[in-house]
């Protein structure tokens, strides 16, 4: 058997026990070319596992009639390997505690676009779909990268200049092209748009919304555009940028999954591909069950009945308070403390980590004794169950092969957020004392151990990709492996950085407490566990 929509017609897959669409696909793929309502920029894991899935539910359940288009900005690779061979469907392995495997088939992607001029066709579909007047959304997991118009120092990027200086109909960065097709739909009667960003980061409407007035406003300096269109584009009747919160665990493809789809489910040509940027992607998703996504009920064309399906749809506030419950208290922080660690430990998955006492004591503490107190309490989610829920269930699963590796991943763009939101509110209140913090202070001095690239085994070791490694590698050239002493005075310059930390850590009365752990940390082998023991 293969995954195609041939097969799936032709194969019993029931019997392998995996769910297919309920619906004709080929009649909603008409009727989204027809009328589209909704296309995601950002065709990778979590959007296949998660929001194409959704649109899979409303489509079963007589709730939707049109599918997503999937909008690629980056690895144009996916829609040639991951979606066309297979009929832009996918498998959905759903990798529950018990060591069960569950599996369905999405079929809710009906049609993909590779976003660049330089396909022809696709850029023209792309904006014929802009002006349709059925067309209710746009939605992004391109991550926060994607926004970014300027790079570590503030200078724009040379692609933004040029779109800048070019106009919109030679537009190449992703927010350059999303602002042209406002401009499309503005001039085509200003026709309303919800532009919807469900990236895990911060206020992450306000990141496109941000994004595409500057560029908005640097085309009507160069008479590109009107008034009358940055008007438009500021208009809540007409164009919104909706917050959300969205939170699943979706690993990259294992080997152990991909074993079981062969000889169990008897389904060939499944293997992941590396693409030439670096894109390391199946045909199939695994990834954990728990999923949650909260949305600002802004759409002024209409929108589908996402709170049927489990989407959480509400006020701004709300939104804000489940972003800032989860990514500053009850799971990133938790997270990003087990990817430097675990890094330097030597594991290769979360769930091992999670057998190790002294670091589920670590990240226990932290969440409950010092993040926790305080958390905004969004109503629609309990904290403390949700951080439970965390510690106990979702970390723990031994069959969700996530990697510390990937969760450290652009680190220092993480930090602010994880940490520097909960140090700036014991700064703010008048019972709390930013100095008794201990599991904040020790996570980050095992961040700057993390990024002097030694283990605790005293190998060195491959760190993971972060936009500003080189300048942080810099600070610390004169913090030695071996050499405790060298971290004095040493670090100043890097924690009075609020960029990276959001406070002064100097200034806040940090600096001893970070020094004197880091310290401690680079004795020698096995100094890091001993560090972790020590305070927990």
């Amino acid at each position: 058997m293969e995954l195609s929509l041939k097969s799936i017609a032709t194969n019993d897959f029931s019997s392998k026990g995996i769910k297919l669409p309920k619906f004709d696909i080929a009649k909603v793929t008409a009727e989204t070319k027809a009328n589209p309502t909704w296309v995601h920029f950002g065709a990778g894991n979590i959007f296949r596992g998660f929001i194409g899935r959704t649109a899979q539910q409303l489509l079963n359940n007589g709730l939707s009639t049109t599918g997503i288009v999937a909008a690629e900005t980056f690895d144009y690779e996916i829609i040639d390997k991951i979606y066309t061979p297979y009929d832009n469907l996918t498998l959905m392995a759903d990798l529950n505690p018990t060591g069960d495997i569950s599996y369905e088939v999405i079929g809710s992607i009906v049609d993909t676009i590779k976003v660049n001029a330089s396909f022809e066709e696709d850029y023209k579909r792309l904006f014929d779909i802009a002006v349709a007047p059925s067309l209710q959304m746009l939605s992004f997991t391109i991550t926060e990268k994607g926004y970014a118009l300027t790079n570590i120092s503030g200078a724009l990027l040379p692609v933004v200049t040029e779109d800048i200086e070019n106009g919109p109909s030679k537009a190449k960065h992703t927010m350059s092209i999303i602002t042209a097709m406002l401009l499309s739909r503005f001039n085509a009667g200003k026709l309303p748009l919800a532009v919807v960003s469900m990236d895990n980061c911060s206020h992450n409407g306000d990141k496109i919304k941000n994004s595409v007035e500057f560029i908005a406003n640097e085309w009507l300096k160069n008479g590109f555009v009107t008034e009358e269109f940055i008007s438009y584009i500021k208009d809540e009747t007409m164009v919104t940028f909706p917050w959300s919160m969205i939170d699943k665990i979706t690993p990259r493809p294992d080997s152990s999954v991909e074993k079981k789809i062969n000889d169990e489910l008897g389904l060939e040509n499944m293997a992941p591909i590396t693409t030439n940027r670096g894109t390391y992607i199946a045909p199939f998703v695994n990834a954990e069950i728990p999923q949650y996504l909260v949305i600002e009920d802004k759409f002024p064309n209409g929108r589908p009945v996402f709170e049927k399906v489990g989407i959480y749809m509400t006020d701004r506030d709300t939104v804000d308070k489940s972003e800032r419950m989860k990514v500053t208290t009850c799971l990133n922080p938790l997270h990003t403390c087990l990817a430097v660690y675990g890094c330097l430990l030597g594991y290769t998955k979360i769930s091992d980590e999670m057998a190790n006492p002294n670091l589920v004591k670590l990240i226990t503490r932290m969440g409950y004794e010092e993040a926790i107190k305080v958390v905004t309490d969004p109503k629609i989610l309990d904290p403390q169950a949700f951080i439970k829920e965390v510690i106990t269930e979702r970390l723990p699963n031994p069959y969700i092969p996530d990697a510390p590796q990937r969760i450290a991943t652009d680190t220092s763009l993480k930090m602010p957020i994880r940490f520097g939101e909960t140090m700036k509110s014991y700064i703010a209140s008048p019972e709390l004392d930013v100095k008794t913090l201990t599991f904040i202070p020790l996570t980050i001095a095992g961040w700057l151990r993390y990024l002097i690239g030694i283990n605790d085994e005293g190998n060195a070791f491959d760190l993971s990709s972060d936009p500003l490694m080189e300048d942080l590698k810099k600070e610390l050239c004169n913090v030695k492996y071996g050499e405790p002493d060298s971290v004095k005075d040493n670090l100043d310059n890097l924690l009075t950085n609020k960029a990276i930390f959001a406070v002064d850590l100097v200034e806040c009365g940090l600096k001893d407490k970070i020094e004197g752990m880091l310290s401690e940390m680079l004795v020698g082998p096995g100094a890091v566990a001993k560090t972790i023991e020590k305070y927990v």
